[in-house]
């Protein structure tokens, strides 16, 4: 975003992406933030290039109380950036090969986040097929670990500030249609498993699969 000579923000030029700069728009329940982040972009400035995508598919996990939250266990060295200020990057190995990215919330240092599941890419197609392989451009970034692998999101940006980036959202426009439904392998959280906490545009091809 760029600044005006007397440093506030200057309205967003056209094609410029207009980042999300206030921590506290993430200082908010899971469910809340989930609901907005459709629609906008994630976007990684990484060594090898810029891969951007709006985001279409997302679940809420809604702190200790939720028992396929992370933060469900308490406070360990795994998931100590949920338990941190809002607006962070919490990246977590899921049988020690898919990476899964979350956007930590709140509502008051409440340890809740937001995975993303699914995105459509917007720029970087080709360092994503790169990292992804030889898999049609819907398939790119559709489910938690292929979005992981195809926006190049590891365990060394575990813990990354979404305001300071190099990862980062910016807004971008509300789906016409949002569907609620229950999230994908929570079996084990019992009542958990059946709260519509998955957050997904309808009419969009690269959503996740199941």
């Amino acid at each position: 975003m760029t600044m005006s000579a007397a440093g506030v923000p200057a309205p967003a030029a056209p094609g410029e992406l207009q980042r999300i700069a206030d921590r506290s728009w993430f200082d908010r329940p899971a469910a809340d933030l989930a609901a907005d982040l459709l629609g906008c972009l994630l976007v990684h400035d990484g060594p090898d290039g810029r891969v951007a995508g709006r985001l279409v598919e997302v679940e809420a996990y809604r702190g200790p109380e939720d028992l396929a939250a992370h933060s469900a266990r308490g406070l360990t060295a795994r998931n100590a950036v949920m338990f941190g200020p809002p607006g962070h990057l919490y990246v977590y190995l899921v049988y020690g090969l898919h990476r899964c990215a979350n956007v930590v919330c709140g509502p008051g240092g409440k340890p809740e986040a937001v995975l993303l599941r699914a995105a459509a890419l917007t720029e970087g197609a080709e360092l994503a097929r790169l990292r992804r392989g030889d898999v049609g451009h819907a398939r790119l970034a559709s489910g938690p670990g292929n979005l992981g692998a195809a926006f190049g999101l590891d365990r060394t940006l575990n813990g990354t500030d979404l305001l300071a980036g190099p990862v980062w959202l910016a807004r971008g426009t509300p789906p016409r249609r949002v569907v609620r439904r229950p999230r994908i392998g929570v079996a084990y959280a019992g009542a958990w498993a059946a709260r519509p906490l998955r957050f997904l545009d309808p009419d969009d091809p690269h959503v996740s699969r199941r």
